[in-house]
């Protein structure tokens, strides 16, 4: 329970420093253009605390979705001011990423290992009909080179085709597959039908079990299983029911060390299939610790906000929609599990959140801050105001929709909270080594 409090204090600290920055620059330019302002919140809703001083109140509230300057001049204010003042939120979130870039570059980041090296290849799938095998690697998709399964899951997922070029390389020879992607039942979002190379680690072992006869002991990892390499669940799985009621050859790491092992799986009368009653699971994360220049992150983000645009404009070519956007909330729970994994990783998100922020709330829409520079602007041309009535209904018309559009995507971010908690409850491992991750390094993926 500790450790969530320590999650939510952070997310909330993180969240509220992004809200903060944006709003005190609205705050800092209105006083310097000579407005009046009259309260000055982070958070929507009641009110946590308040206090006032010089004629102004300050508050912290319970819903941490953002937060206001109360400014009753911007209505009356020159064209001019009122577009420094709407520009200065967004442009504090940039100064405040590029801020925390600087930092990230100094303090590193860690970055997850996971290079992009095939495992099991069902030999009835058709990749592996195409020829594909267990211990290739993915050196290219869709022209884009790649390095790691995070690499080539972004690029899957944004691409604008169910039909990929995937590059793959055998004992330095490279051949392109052209590979028809599947839908992820998870998040959803489309992947590879490949999987990474999986290192299962014996969790538990029932009594009477087939695992307990055979001397198997929590921590072992499984390394072959009737002299098959194994790196998948799905083919040990498999594995097993062929050599039901046989005694099998099994080969695990203890320690530092492989041990044989001989072992009969036996019949599960309930479910009538083979099992050696033993409980798995996947080895922490690992990730190692790099230093990408505030440059380099920045254009990251950029890249993934582009990508991301992209795929939402083409919904039939990339099969994103609207609904596999994230809210507040998901966008808290985001933070969240990177606060979980390491601090460091969470102050690399603030960066991809503030940048997001500043784009976002630049968008030339009416009670976003781009709408009030973009009614500036026509006020200037027109010189004279725009009617109070006009400016009222549109900004009343678009924030509806606009709250509309967050509970459509709270509403899918509650359905994701399951992944969420699975999420904060897998194991990492972070890796001192102040230098690029190797490619020969052994793969991992999440535990279960």
């Amino acid at each position: 329970m500790i450790h969530y409090l320590y999650y939510g204090a952070c997310v909330v600290l993180l969240f509220g420093a992004a809200i903060f920055v944006h709003e005190f620059g609205h705050y800092w330019v209105a006083r310097r253009c000579g407005m009046k302002v009259l309260a000055f919140a982070v958070g929507f809703g009641p009110k946590i605390f308040a206090w006032t001083r010089d004629g102004i109140e300050y508050s912290l509230r319970w819903i941490p979705a953002g937060g206001f300057v109360k400014l009753p001049q911007m209505v009356t204010a020159p064209p001019l001011s009122k577009i420094l003042v709407a520009a200065a939120g967004p442009f504090m979130n940039v100064v405040f990423a590029l801020a925390i870039a600087c930092v990230i570059y100094w303090i590193g980041l860690p970055v997850p290992v996971n290079p992009s090296i095939i495992g099991y290849v069902n030999p009835e799938s058709p990749e592996g009909k195409m020829g594909i095998r267990q211990g290739d690697r993915i050196v290219a998709v869709a022209g884009h080179p790649v390095k790691s399964w995070d690499e080539v899951g972004n690029i899957t997922m944004l691409a604008l085709t169910n039909v990929l070029p995937v590059e793959i390389e055998r004992g330095g020879k490279p051949t392109t597959y052209y590979l028809t992607t599947v839908l992820n039942p998870l998040l959803p979002v489309k992947t590879l039908n490949l999987e990474s190379a999986e290192h299962w680690i014996v969790d538990t072992i029932a009594e009477g079990s087939a695992g307990q006869a055979a001397h198997m002991a929590q921590g072992d990892e499984v390394v072959s299983f009737a002299g098959a390499p194994i790196s998948s669940f799905e083919q040990l799985t498999n594995l097993i029911q062929k050599r039901g009621g046989q005694e099998t050859a099994l080969v695990v790491k203890r320690g530092q060390t492989q041990t044989n092992l001989s072992v009969t799986p036996k019949l599960d009368a309930t479910t009538k299939t083979y099992k050696l009653g033993v409980g798995f699971r996947l080895p922490p994360d690992v990730y190692i610790v790099q230093h990408p220049t505030p440059w380099s992150q920045v254009q990251d983000v950029l890249d993934q906000i582009v990508g991301t645009v992209t795929a939402l404009t083409h919904p039939h070519e990339s099969g994103v929609h609207a609904s596999d956007l994230s809210g507040p909330l998901g966008i808290l729970g985001s933070l969240a599990a990177e606060v979980k994994t390491d601090f460091r990783r969470a102050l690399h998100f603030l960066v991809l959140l503030n940048i997001n922020l500043a784009i976002i709330n630049l968008l030339p829409v009416p009670v976003l801050d781009g709408g009030h520079i973009l009614m500036a602007i026509i006020e200037k041309i027109r010189r004279r105001p725009l009617s109070l009535q006009f400016v009222e209904y549109v900004t009343t018309t678009f924030a509806v929709l606009l709250i509309s559009f967050m509970l459509y995507v709270t509403f899918y971010d509650v359905k994701r909270l399951p992944l969420l908690r699975f999420v904060l409850n897998q194991k990492t491992q972070v890796e001192h080594v102040e230098k690029p991750a190797p490619d020969a390094a052994p793969p991992v993926t999440t535990s279960p």
